[in-house]
C-alpha cells in the first residue's frame, strides 16, 4: 500500500484497499474483550509494534491457516518486538473455543457488539455479509500505521509483507 494517505471512504463500502486505513495514518484505539472478563486496549501496547490481523471468522478453512500460520511464526514477530492480535467480529466465546481447539498464542479480540464497530474505524468491515475483512496492519511504537493491506477474502494474504513492514520500522521503534 502507498504511504500516501487516502480520504476514509464511508463504512457503507466492503472491505477494499481503497477503504482501509492507510499507512502514515494514527491507528484508532480501541478495547475489546479477548476473554469474557479481559479486554485488550490498543493503546497499552504503547512502545511495541503492534500487528493488526482482522479475519471475516474463526472456523473457516482460510481464517483457520491464516491463524495458524501466524502462530507458527509468533516467534519472528516476537524477534521484532511485535505484539501480534486478531480481530473477527465472533463472540469472545467462539473465539476462547477457536484458539483453544488451534493452540493459538496470541489473543483473539472480539469485535462483536457493537458488531464490527472496530472493523468499521479501520475501514475493513463488509456490510454484505457482516464480517470483517481480511486485513492487515502494522503500526509503530508510536502509533501509526505503517503498512496496511487488505487480501481477497477467499485468499490467506500470507506473512512476507508483515515481516516487511516490522524490517522497515526505524530501529529505535524495534523494541530490544
Amino acid at each position: 500500500m502507498s504511504s500516501v494517505a487516502r480520504t476514509h471512504r464511508n463504512d457503507t463500502l466492503s472491505a477494499s484497499p481503497e477503504s482501509a486505513l492507510a499507512a502514515g495514518t494514527a491507528a484508532p484505539d480501541f478495547s475489546l474483550h479477548s476473554t469474557p472478563d479481559q479486554a485488550v486496549t490498543l493503546r497499552d501496547f504503547r512502545g511495541h509494534p503492534v500487528i493488526l490481523a482482522f479475519y471475516p471468522a474463526d472456523w473457516s478453512p482460510v481464517c483457520s491457516d491464516q491463524m495458524a500460520l501466524y502462530n507458527e511464526i509468533l516467534p519472528e514477530f516476537r524477534r521484532h518486538g511485535a505484539e501480534l492480535m486478531g480481530i473477527s467480529v465472533d463472540g469472545v466465546w467462539c473465539h476462547c473455543a477457536f484458539a483453544e481447539s488451534r493452540s493459538l498464542h496470541f489473543p483473539l479480540l472480539a469485535d462483536f457488539e457493537p458488531k464490527g464497530e472496530v472493523a468499521r474505524r479501520y475501514g475493513v468491515y463488509r456490510p454484505e455479509d457482516g464480517t470483517a475483512g481480511r486485513a492487515l496492519f502494522v503500526i509503530d511504537n508510536e502509533g501509526i500505521i505503517r503498512w496496511s493491506y487488505v487480501s481477497p477474502i477467499g485468499v490467506n494474504p500470507g506473512a512476507d509483507g508483515i515481516l516487511d513492514a516490522l524490517e522497515h520500522l526505524e530501529p529505535k521503534e524495534v523494541a530490544r
